[in-house]
C-alpha cells in the first residue's frame, strides 16, 4: 500500500496540443506515463496528482484525460494545477469516480496521513506578481487553511500537502503559505509547475523540518516517484 507521485500529466486526448515541442522527451508522454504506472503501482496504491492535469477547458472535453488516469491502477488524489480550466464543482468532481478524488478545502486519507491541499500561486515576492496576483493567492491561502484545519479537528497529527505551485525556493523568502505548512507541522510537500530551464533552481529537500517533493513530469522522468511504503 504505497504512496506515489506525480504531477503535469499536460493530457490531451480531446484537443491537439503536442507535448514534444517543450522538448523531446516528452513525445508520446501519455505512453510513457502509462508504461511507467503499470510497471509500479498496484491496485492498493495510492497517487497523489499535483495539478496540471488535463489542457482541456471544460470537463466534457477534458473526461478523456479523466477516464484515462481513472484506468490506471491505484486511487488516485487531486488538486488542480493552473493549466486546469476544466476544474468544476468539487462535488460534481468528486461524483465522478470512484477511486479519484478532489481536493478543494477538503482532504482525504491515506494510511494515517491526512492529505491535503490548495493549488498554491505565484508568491509575493515574484518580480511578476501584481493585484490580480494577491486576489488568487489569498483565495488560495483561504483553501489550503481550511483543507489543514478539517484535517486536524478530525483528529489527523500525520499531514502531507499537495500544491501544484512551488511554495519555496533556495532564495525566495518566507511567505504566508510556508507559514501555513509549518503552523500545522505538515511532514511533506509534493509540488509541481516548473519545468526544463527552471529546474534547476526548484527546491526539494527539508526546509524547517518540512520536506519539499518536486514532482512534474520531466523531472521525475514519468514516472511517478514513491513517496511512502508502509510495506517496509
Amino acid at each position: 500500500m504505497a504512496l506515489y507521485a506525480i504531477s503535469d500529466l499536460h493530457l490531451a486526448f480531446n484537443s491537439e496540443k503536442p507535448m514534444d515541442i517543450f522538448g523531446d522527451n516528452w513525445a508520446n508522454h501519455d505512453e510513457k506515463i502509462k508504461e511507467n504506472w503499470m510497471k509500479l503501482i498496484n491496485e492498493n496504491d495510492t497517487v497523489l496528482i499535483a495539478g496540471d492535469i488535463s489542457w482541456s477547458m471544460k470537463v466534457e472535453e477534458g473526461k478523456n484525460d479523466l477516464d484515462f488516469i481513472n484506468s490506471l491502477p491505484g486511487k488516485k488524489i487531486l488538486v488542480r494545477g493552473n493549466h486546469d480550466y476544466w476544474w468544476t464543482s468539487i462535488t460534481k468532481l468528486n461524483a465522478m469516480y470512484e477511486d479519484m478524488h478532489f481536493i478543494q478545502n477538503n482532504y482525504f486519507v491515506y494510511e494515517d496521513y491526512a492529505i491535503c491541499g490548495s493549488r498554491g500561486w505565484i508568491t509575493p515576492k515574484s518580480s511578476k506578481f501584481t493585484t490580480h496576483d494577491k486576489k488568487i493567492y489569498d483565495r488560495e491561502l483561504i483553501r489550503l487553511r481550511l483543507s489543514l484545519e478539517s484535517a486536524k479537528k478530525d483528529g489527523y497529527s500525520k499531514i502531507i500537502v499537495m500544491l501544484h505551485y512551488p511554495p519555496v525556493n533556495d532564495s525566495e523568502e518566507e511567505n504566508e503559505i510556508i507559514e501555513i505548512i509549518e503552523e500545522f507541522n505538515v511532514e511533506k510537500v509534493i509540488y509541481g509547475h516548473i519545468h526544463g530551464a527552471g529546474l534547476p533552481w526548484a527546491f526539494e529537500g527539508c526546509k524547517n523540518d518540512v520536506e519539499y517533493v518536486l514532482t512534474s513530469c520531466d523531472h521525475i522522468d514519468f514516472k511517478p516517484k514513491l513517496i511512502l511504503d508502509n510495506e517496509k
